[in-house]
């Protein structure tokens, strides 16, 4: 039989059926649990003893969810969450990868569920979920209907919501709605027997219990499913025996849907019509050789991995490639959701492999794999930099003002970047932490893009202000905010003064990835060694070449459009994915900066400008001064920052179908 039949009742009008052919503007909607994931940092010890935890998405169909968008299809999620912090995380990090949320609802009386989770050992992977009475699981009929069943080509169901009776009619009525449209339906058995009440909370990781009454209950909804995909203890208990074959053949008797039986590392096996006599008469998907590290989130990646393929009606041999790959990718990692492969990602696995089978040990792979799933988002950015702490300790220092008078003055110039933006796509700030602890907090969260320094104020070689704290300090960071790094570097610098600041470039990259920052690497090269067309190119291919890539450049404006090309064909050479270089002003006037826009805005390579003391320098020596008002300051600012943003747009402009693809 073929994946692609429609259910029963579901024939289209060009059919005769009489029924208006659906518009399917979704791949699937994934029914369910949609938490929030905490897993231990700690690996190798019992979760009692975790310290710290990262917060994820979690929930089995919210992370098949987060899986299909990655790989390039559109998902819809159905759910419910609370009227709370974690309700509205699950919301915005769905809605960041793709995922529609129109019908996840809030609830106003229930939380959002919690899971506990660590790796203790291979073998061992403790969870505790908090789920009593949880927003997902009040799902109920009323959150849906059929119209909104029939925009998607499938319909994926965890088994988990048949285990309450709310929750089973719910799915019972969604998967109606389902055959009654032509949507495919999906059953991703996905037992957790302490969801069903058969173990005790503390027993939350343990996989199997056998049960004639869960059995009875799932092989209630069998008939409707078209794919149903588990594990072979899953395969167990939706067909009643702990043979596997026997359990097949009972779910056989019971469905014509495609059976996919999970097999951790053997790969797969895949049923469309009888069982034969031996599971390896099947057609297998063989797995791919790699050491595990978390087992859980690879069920819900191979799910997404086999979606790809059998809702586009991909011959099954592809189907379980896909989903074996991105099985195999997701227990290397650390989490669930955040896991998931992208499509490029995939492709580049199946292809090249990797040369060893600790997968998060591979730095190319999870390059990859950082750069190829980011959720925010830059067409272009206009960026007002005030991390300046030197340059404003010494205007202080001048008039007898200490440091508060900085920090006030940085509220202002902040104040004026808000009113100059007026609410622009793009907009954003670099601030420091000493002086901007507390305009910081006034920023985040609203939409700007925020970068912070991390250098020490005119080291070379480079150093950090917070020494060998480095990670330990941006562990203390929001998400959104990018890491900033001045570091003054020419590529005829000596042996020595190379390796001492790529060594330190390294620690940087490396606390980024640990701490989930991007990197802004900002490259001037001293005076003293002067600079000609091919200086900056040479010197970001000497960085590359030792193994630094950043999300961003921040560079010195080139002179010509032979300096951009040169810059351009680096980047595009060594990482395709970077996001792109911002032109800094290095105190220019803004007819000089207005005729660098004009050389660099053609380059698609260039994405926006980051300017500082061209728009707050002349506020900033009046002010501490006294000769101007703090509402003069902001306005002074405001007016000099949408002139530049101005004059940025006017660059650009005629430029819109060249970099339309681009953007």
């Amino acid at each position: 039989m073929s994946p692609a039949r429609p259910p029963e009742g579901a024939r289209t009008a060009a059919e005769g059926g009489g029924v208006s052919k659906p518009r399917r503007s979704f791949d699937v909607i994934c029914m369910g649990r949609a938490a929030v994931d905490l897993y231990g940092e700690q690996i190798g010890g019992r979760l009692e003893d975790m310290q710290t935890f990262r917060k994820y998405l979690g929930g089995s169909p919210a992370n098949t969810a987060v899986g299909v968008a990655r790989l390039g299809l559109k998902p819809a999620m159905l759910t419910r969450v609370g009227d709370e912090h974690n309700g509205r995380f699950v919301r915005e990090t769905l809605a960041a990868e793709g995922v529609d949320v129109s019908h996840v609802r809030t609830d106003p009386k229930r939380l959002t569920a919690l899971v506990f989770l660590g790796i203790q050992d291979k073998n061992t992977f403790p969870l505790v979920f908090y789920r009593d009475n949880c927003a997902d699981m009040a799902i109920a009929a009323e959150d849906f209907d059929g119209d909104f069943i029939a925009k998607a080509h499938g319909l994926l169901i965890s088994g988990t919501h048949l285990s309450q009776p709310q929750t089973y009619a719910a799915c019972r009525r969604a998967m109606a709605l389902a055959r009654e449209r032509g949507t495919r339906v999906v059953l991703d058995i996905d037992y957790r027997p302490v969801l069903w009440g058969l173990t005790s909370p503390g027993l939350g990781e343990q996989r199997f219990v056998p049960s004639d009454q869960v059995s009875a209950h799932l092989q209630t909804v069998v008939a409707e499913c078209d794919l149903i995909v588990g594990t072979e203890e899953e395969i167990h208990i939706a067909g009643g025996s702990e043979n596997t074959l026997a359990a097949l053949r009972r779910l056989r008797e019971l469905s014509a849907a495609t059976l996919v039986v999970k097999r951790g590392p053997m790969g797969c096996v895949v049923f469309e019509g009888a069982i034969p006599g031996d599971i390896e008469q099947g057609l297998r998907g063989p797995g791919f050789p790699v050491e595990v590290f978390n087992v859980l989130g690879a069920g819900d990646a191979f799910m997404a991995g086999f979606l790809r393929g059998w809702l586009r009606n991909e011959p099954l041999a592809s189907c379980c490639a896909w989903a074996n790959a991105c099985g195999a990718l997701v227990v290397s990692r650390h989490g669930c959701a955040p896991a998931m492969a992208s499509w490029d990602e995939l492709q580049r696995f199946i292809a090249q492999g990797s040369p060893t089978r600790r997968l998060r040990e591979d730095a190319q792979l999870e390059h990859f794999h950082r750069v190829t799933t980011r959720t925010r988002h830059w067409g272009e950015l206009v960026v007002l930099a005030f991390d300046h702490r030197v340059q404003l300790e010494e205007i202080a220092a001048r008039h007898g003002a200490g440091d508060e008078r900085i920090r006030q003055f940085k509220q202002l110039i902040a104040d004026g970047a808000r009113q100059g933006a007026a609410g622009r796509a793009g907009a954003g700030v670099i601030l420091d932490g000493r002086f901007g602890e507390d305009v910081l907090p006034t920023v985040t969260g609203r939409g700007l893009w925020i970068a912070r320094p991390v250098e020490l104020p005119g080291s070379r070689p480079l150093a950090f202000e917070a020494g060998d704290e480095l990670a330990l300090r941006m562990r203390e960071w929001p998400a959104e905010h990018v890491a900033k790094c001045l570091v003054s570097y020419h590529p005829l610098d000596e042996a020595a003064m190379r390796a001492a600041q790529v060594a330190r470039m390294h620690q940087l990259q490396a606390a980024c990835i640990a701490t989930g920052h991007e990197l802004l690497l900002e490259v001037i090269p001293p005076r003293d060694l002067g600079r000609d067309a091919g200086t900056l190119a040479a010197a970001l291919q000497q960085i590359y070449q030792a193994g630094i890539r950043p999300d961003w450049w921040k560079l010195p404006p080139g002179d010509s459009d032979a300096e951009w090309e040169q810059l351009s064909a680096v980047i595009q050479r060594n990482d395709p994915h970077c996001r792109g270089v911002l032109v800094l002003g290095l105190e220019a006037s803004e007819d000089v900066l207005e005729r660098s826009f004009r050389i660099a805005a053609p380059h698609p390579i260039c994405r926006g400008f980051a300017v500082g003391r061209s728009i707050f320098a002349e506020a900033a020596a009046q002010w501490f001064a006294g000769g101007m008002s703090d509402a003069e300051v902001v306005d002074d600012i405001a007016l000099r920052y949408r002139r530049l943003i101005a004059r940025w747009d006017e660059a650009r402009a005629g430029l819109g179908e060249s970099l339309a693809s681009v953007f």
